[in-house]
């Protein structure tokens, strides 16, 4: 199962957090009772009731507390209208037409990736960067049409962003942020996105520097891939006994492979963070072969929706004929 900085990453955002579940409760921590001489032994019912409380946070969310106030937010927002809108979208305009726009967008945003691959010392990728957007100027209508991709040119698209380039160079991610309507963050990512999508409207000028051009680039790409999204968010967060957890666990490793790759030329077999992709208010363990439970080896949450699959016993051995 997938975070993202540009107004196009901002919009991957929107669409990678936002899915139509109720947010659970925090799972509680333990808590120590301390016995004196008026206190009773055993702890009362009503005590026992009470709602537990988070007495720390994970590693690298310093910000816990303030990031799941806005998750909860966010969430009803996107039950009361981006999901609506987003469903609406997409069951009114033309699957061409929503095509097409999405093409658009993302050849503008080829020149930023192209300066990020130039930063990080990639040539070859950066070259084929611009011949991409080239071939899909010229010859796909200003990006209406993804002509590059096909065979006959072979140049398919990959994202790119100065995050990566600052994680390249060995800037930290910083805390994890979570904001309504913008998503999964880092405070590198999100300065980074924010002075990324400066350039264009310094550089450039018009119509790049008009609000309203960044405000419809934003919102349909935002609501289309939030429309197109909605079964995956569904199959992650759907079963998830702490949606906040899971989705900031998808959106870090996603991230620390990616700033891998770069640095390292591989993604790593086994992630460095402290907080795997698992539900941390499950308890227990499951084999791995149980549906619907996150094990160490499988961090993913299987989809719930996903037929159980019986695996076929192992064939017994012919016991060896007597003397």
């Amino acid at each position: 199962m997938t975070i993202r900085t540009t107004s196009s990453a901002l919009a991957v955002a929107i669409a990678l957090l936002a899915a139509p579940v109720a947010v659970a409760q925090e799972p509680g921590a333990t808590q120590t009772v301390a016995i004196v001489s008026a206190a009773p032994l055993v702890p009362s019912r009503e005590s026992a009731l009470a709602p537990k409380r988070h007495h720390h946070h994970a590693k690298g969310d310093a910000l816990e507390g303030f990031n799941r106030v806005m998750f909860s937010i966010h969430q009803v927002l996107d039950r009361i209208f981006l999901r609506p809108v987003s469903l609406a979208y997409k069951k009114i305009v033309p699957k061409v037409v929503r095509t097409g726009i999405r093409h658009v967008f993302s050849n503008v945003g080829e020149p930023l990736v192209f300066a990020n691959d130039l930063l990080q010392l990639k040539p070859k990728r950066a070259i084929k960067t611009l011949a991409r957007f080239g071939v899909n100027s010229t010859i796909g209508i200003g990006g209406l049409l993804d002509v590059a991709k096909t065979s006959e040119f072979n140049l398919p698209h990959h994202d790119n962003s100065f995050g990566n380039t600052l994680g390249r160079y060995g800037v930290g991610p910083g805390p994890y942020i979570f904001l309504p309507l913008v998503g999964p963050n880092t405070l590198r990512d999100f300065g980074a996105g924010v002075g990324e999508g400066a350039v264009l409207p310094l550089t450039i000028g018009t119509p790049f520097d008009r609000a309203e051009l960044q405000a419809a680039q934003a919102g349909l790409s935002g609501i289309d891939l939030r429309a197109e999204s909605d079964a995956e968010l569904k199959a992650l967060l759907g079963g998830a006994v702490d949606p906040y957890a899971t989705l900031r666990s998808a959106f870090l490793q996603d991230r620390a492979a990616t700033i891998a790759e770069l640095r390292h030329g591989a993604k790593p077999v086994d992630s460095a963070l402290d907080d795997p992709l698992a539900d941390p208010a499950a308890t227990g363990t499951a084999p791995a072969s149980e549906p619907g439970v996150a094990t160490a080896a499988d961090p993913l949450p299987a989809d719930p929706a996903a037929p159980t699959v019986e695996q076929p016993a192992a064939p017994e051995t012919p016991a060896s004929p007597a003397p």
